[in-house]
């Protein structure tokens, strides 16, 4: 008897499931979308891109441009896999100089949307008209139409539920788009882009020069604070723009790398750019930058990730030598590293004292004062305390501890805590066993992070209203993320009304926030936030606690009363968790007095 043939394991994928696969790795999300329609539009010739959105990419991703367009032809072949203009022979896969693939990024969209494309070229009296489904052609028919193309991305995922299902709040992807539209825009000063969300607009950005468009998408304050870098070699050529190092922010959100215009992402030259600014940065603080490296395409692979931002530099060391030498004479060139000699902060060369002429008159006055004396001690610059500065109880609400722990019922029952300040930044608490050398700055962390815990989730921070309404506007990027947190800061005192073109009216703040500060808390929270923003593993609600913490707590160096000092003691010893800062790193060392003995040989 025959036995019966197995049936076959492997099968060929149909068409619109393998173009659907081939397309998860270029389209992940809107953002990946606008990403290819712009590079598409710029290798068009296009000299003014729209960028049209709504709900975050979701139901519409729109680009128009003024560019070539495609002829009939052209228009029915850009959807197919593998159809591309840019190249015709595997060499040309190490040489290329454009930015999308056309057809490649056609074909990858329409595997996952409703894509409906407007085209029309300079020799033709028509246009014509393409709409796509699921990698089908639906409709094709000449129109009326002007010269350039217009692609509309409608409905992402509608075929593939699961991977809409794991897209992010709108607020988020409409932050993601924005980073790809500010990346192609950085990279094309001489186009003009503009981007409209929701039938808002958000950029109108003119052709202009860099630095020009530097100041259009991250602010008018960046004005004065751009370093011209430009090095010409025979290997490559650097140009672009460092911010000078009290521009310095503790997020990354604000640096770029481009490589014969395309953006890429390096730690690697990143590290060459952080060593050119060593000791002139705070510490967590990272310089804006926007370079751009100008080499032979022969000398990268930029084919080793689907989305191209990871290239291969033939000799990356070279790179980064001409990378860190060219930042470097850049902020020498401007009179930026003129004191890395001296053991001073950077920023303290900035104060008007140092700046202006020192008199005979300020001479004497000076000498007489406390501040002369801190002077004439080693290592004692950082102690001086800006003007106005409000210490620790002032912006702070004083929490009512129950004496649950045993210590701090001992401290109640004292007259008085005996404590003692250290170098302005550790208190040196006596107990009867010994004694606790306290980090000020990290137990108040710990403090203000139990606080604002059980303040958001048992009673909400009190609320004061401002007396005035506050206008506070933002960049489009932060205006994104500041609306998507909006709902949660509710219950941290924050009330925000969300304006137009990036504005917020601020009608209430924590009560504990001094008047005239309304402004920079939200601005610092910001920064804080996206500083936190990187770490997966916490929720938004403790993103922003965090966030505030690091904003409200006492600087290192901040001379606190006696007063102050017992009252910080107290509150820390209320904490469910005294020993830590919200980071995990101690907030006090314990001395016992068996040990203070066995030091000096009793």
């Amino acid at each position: 008897m025959k036995a019966q043939s197995e049936s076959p394991l492997i099968t060929v994928l149909p068409d619109h499931i393998a173009n659907q696969i081939a397309a998860g790795e270029v389209i992940q999300r809107p953002a990946s979308a606008v990403k290819e329609l712009l590079e598409n539009a710029v290798d068009a010739s296009a000299t003014s891109i729209q960028l049209i959105i709504n709900d975050a990419g979701k139901s519409l991703v729109q680009v128009v441009d003024n560019g070539k367009g495609m002829n009939e032809a052209d228009a029915k072949l850009c959807f197919g896999r593998h159809a591309t203009s840019k190249i015709s022979r595997i060499e040309d896969l190490f040489c290329i100089q454009t930015m999308g693939f056309r057809g490649e990024a056609l074909a990858s969209v329409a595997a996952v949307a409703q894509v409906e494309l407007r085209t029309r070229t300079a020799e033709s009296e028509t246009g014509y008209y393409i709409e796509v489904e699921n990698s089908q052609l639906v409709k094709a028919e000449p129109i009326a139409a002007p010269q350039g193309t217009s692609v509309a991305m409608k409905n992402l995922f509608f075929n593939v539920p699961a991977r809409r299902n794991f897209l992010k709040s709108n607020a988020a992807e409409m932050r993601h788009i924005i980073d790809e539209f500010s990346r192609v825009a950085l990279a094309f000063p001489a186009i003009a882009f503009s981007l409209h969300a929701n039938n808002q607009q958000l950029f109108q950005l003119e052709s202009g020069t860099l630095k020009q468009r530097i100041v259009q998408l991250m602010g008018a304050s960046y004005e004065s604070k751009l370093v011209t870098v430009k090095e010409e070699t025979d290997y490559l050529n650097i140009r672009g723009f460092v911010g000078k190092p009290d521009a310095a922010r503790k997020t990354r959100g604000e640096q770029y790398f481009f490589v014969n215009n395309r953006f890429i992402r390096s730690g690697y030259l990143h590290h060459a750019v952080m060593s050119a600014f060593q000791g002139m940065l705070a510490p967590d603080h990272f310089p804006l930058y926007v370079l751009f490296i100008d080499l032979d395409p022969q000398q990268i692979d930029i084919n080793v990730h689907p989305t191209k931002q990871e290239i291969k530099f033939e000799d990356e060391k070279i790179v980064y030598a001409f990378v860190q030498a060219a930042v470097k004479h850049a902020l020498a060139q401007f009179s930026i590293t003129p004191t890395l000699d001296f053991e001073l902060d950077a920023s303290i060369q900035q104060l008007s004292s140092i700046q202006q002429p020192f008199t005979e008159e300020n001479k004497t006055r000076a000498a007489d004062s406390s501040l002369f004396r801190s002077f004439t001690q080693k290592n004692q610059a950082h102690l001086i305390q800006p003007t106005g500065f409000r210490p620790y109880p002032t912006d702070w609400t004083a929490s009512e501890p129950t004496p649950a722990a045993p210590l701090l019922q001992h401290a109640l029952e004292e007259e008085a805590i005996v404590v003692m300040g250290l170098h302005n930044s550790y208190i040196v608490y006596q107990t009867s066993e010994g004694f606790w050398l306290i980090d000020q700055q990290g137990a108040h962390e710990r403090i203000l992070y139990e606080q604002l815990q059980q303040s958001s989730t048992e009673k909400p921070i009190a609320a004061q209203r401002t007396m005035f309404p506050i206008t506070l506007s933002l960049p489009p990027a932060d205006a994104a993320l500041l609306t998507e947190l909006c709902p949660s800061l509710v219950s941290l005192g924050f009330l925000l009304e969300a304006g137009s073109s990036g504005e917020f009216i601020i009608q209430a703040t924590p009560a504990t926030i001094q008047s005239g500060k309304e402004k920079s808390i939200i601005e610092s929270l910001l920064e804080e936030y996206k500083h936190y923003n990187a770490d997966a593993g916490y929720s938004m609600r403790e993103k922003l606690i965090r966030s505030l913490v690091k904003h409200r707590r006492i600087k290192a160096g901040t001379t606190l009363s006696q007063k102050e000092m017992r009252q910080l003691v107290m509150d820390l010893l209320a904490c469910k968790q005294p020993g830590q800062t919200p980071d995990g790193k101690p907030t006090y060392l314990a001395f016992s007095n068996s040990y203070l003995s066995s030091l000096f040989g009793k």
